[in-house]
C-alpha cells in the first residue's frame, strides 16, 4: 500500500494541514518544521500528486519564458544567439533545482509577441514569467500588471519601475569601453546600435556618448549605424562604416553577436583588427575568447543572473506583498586584443 499525506502527518505528530503546507513551500511553516517534513516524507517513500497539489494551491508549477524575435526575416533563429542559450539554459537549471517546469516560446517573427503573454495569463498556463531586452514604453509589461500575473524582468522599462528586476548599469560600462578605445589612440569611434524602442539601446547608445565627451570627442551621426544584435546586422552595418571615408578607427557593437559582424566586415575589407582597426561588444558570450583576435567586451554574468531570476520570481509567488526586489549590478571590462593597438596613434 502507498504512503499517503496523512501517515506521513501521523508519523510526524502534526495535522495533515501542517504537513501540506510544509510540502508546498509555504512561508508560515517554521523552516525546522518542514525539513523535518520533507525528509521524513522522503524516507517513508511518499510521493505527492502532482496533480493535487496543483488543484489544491491553484497553481501550475510552472514559469514562462518567451524568447523575442527581433530580425524580421527568415534568418532569425534564436536559440543560435549564445546570449539567448545561455540565459534560457540558467532559467532551466534554476527551475530544475527549484523543482519547477520552464515553459518557453518563441515569438515568430510576424507575430505580436504580447498574443503569446496573452494567451498564457488569460489561460494561466504559468505561475508567473520572466521578461527581457524591454522596450522604453513596453506593453508586455502593463499586460502583466492589468491582470495581476506575478514577473520579474532582466532590465527596466521607463513607464513603470515598481516590480522586480536585475539590470546591468550598461550606461556606466559603455561609457568605460568607449573611453578604453579613445585611451588606445582611437579618434572615430563609430556605434551599432539596435531598434530605437529597446531600453538597452537608450542606455548603451548614451554610455557611449558619454564615454566620448570624457575622452574629449566629438559625437558624429555618420558614426553611428543600427543593427539587430545578430551577427548578420552586425556584419551588414559593419561594412556600411568600414567604406567610409575618412573610416573609423573604432567600432563599438552594442553586444557580442553585433561586435563578431562587424570583425567579419573588417576582415573581409582586408583589415586588421587590433592594428587598422579596433573592435569592441558588450556580453562576453563564449565565442568573444575565441575569436582571432580574442574580442574585448563588458561582461556580464548571464547564466547567473537567469538563475537569480526564477529565485526573486519564486520568492514573489511565496509572498506578493513583499517589496520588489530591484538589483543593479555593474558589468566587467574585459580587454583584449581585438582593442589593443601595438602601435598607438
Amino acid at each position: 500500500m502507498s504512503v499517503t499525506i496523512r501517515d506521513v502527518a501521523k508519523h510526524a505528530n502534526l495535522s495533515i494541514t501542517t504537513v501540506s503546507r510544509a510540502l508546498d513551500g509555504y512561508a508560515d511553516v517554521a523552516v525546522s518544521t518542514r525539513e523535518r517534513v520533507i525528509a521524513l516524507a522522503k524516507q517513508m517513500g511518499y510521493a505527492p500528486s502532482s496533480a493535487a497539489r496543483q488543484m489544491r494551491r491553484q497553481r501550475t508549477d510552472t514559469i514562462g519564458f518567451v524568447i523575442s524575435s527581433l530580425r524580421r526575416d527568415d534568418d532569425s533563429r534564436p536559440f543560435a544567439d549564445p546570449f539567448i542559450s545561455e540565459f534560457v539554459a540558467g532559467l532551466g537549471d534554476e527551475a530544475t533545482h527549484q523543482n519547477i517546469d520552464l515553459l518557453v516560446s518563441v515569438a515568430s517573427p510576424n507575430e505580436n509577441e504580447t498574443n503569446i503573454y496573452r494567451r498564457w495569463v488569460l489561460g494561466r498556463r504559468v505561475d508567473g514569467l520572466i521578461v527581457n531586452r524591454l522596450r522604453e514604453r513596453d506593453p508586455r509589461i502593463a499586460l502583466l500588471r492589468e491582470n495581476n500575473m506575478p514577473f520579474v524582468a532582466s532590465g527596466r522599462s521607463d513607464d513603470i519601475t515598481s516590480y522586480p528586476f536585475i539590470e546591468m548599469d550598461t550606461q556606466t560600462g559603455f561609457s568605460l569601453i568607449t573611453q578604453h578605445l579613445a585611451a588606445q589612440g582611437c579618434k572615430r569611434i563609430a556605434f551599432i546600435g539596435a531598434r530605437p524602442d529597446l531600453r538597452l539601446q537608450q542606455d548603451r547608445y548614451l554610455g557611449y556618448l558619454a564615454g566620448l565627451q570624457a575622452a574629449g570627442l566629438s559625437p558624429s551621426p555618420e558614426l553611428v549605424e543600427v543593427g539587430d544584435l545578430t551577427r548578420q546586422g552586425g556584419y551588414q552595418a559593419g561594412l556600411r562604416l568600414l567604406v567610409k571615408t575618412p573610416r573609423p578607427d573604432a567600432i563599438l557593437g552594442i553586444n557580442d553577436m553585433t561586435a563578431l559582424g562587424a570583425m567579419r566586415a573588417a576582415n573581409d575589407l582586408g583589415l586588421q583588427i587590433g592594428q587598422d582597426i579596433a573592435i569592441a561588444g558588450f556580453d562576453d558570450i563564449d565565442d568573444a575568447q575565441h575569436t582571432q583576435p580574442a574580442l574585448t567586451t563588458l561582461r556580464q554574468p548571464v547564466y547567473d543572473i537567469a538563475r537569480q531570476l526564477v529565485q526573486m520570481l519564486l520568492d514573489l509567488l511565496r509572498d506578493p506583498t513583499q517589496a520588489p526586489k530591484q538589483i543593479m549590478l555593474q558589468p566587467e571590462l574585459k580587454v583584449r586584443a581585438s582593442s589593443k593597438f601595438l602601435n598607438p596613434k
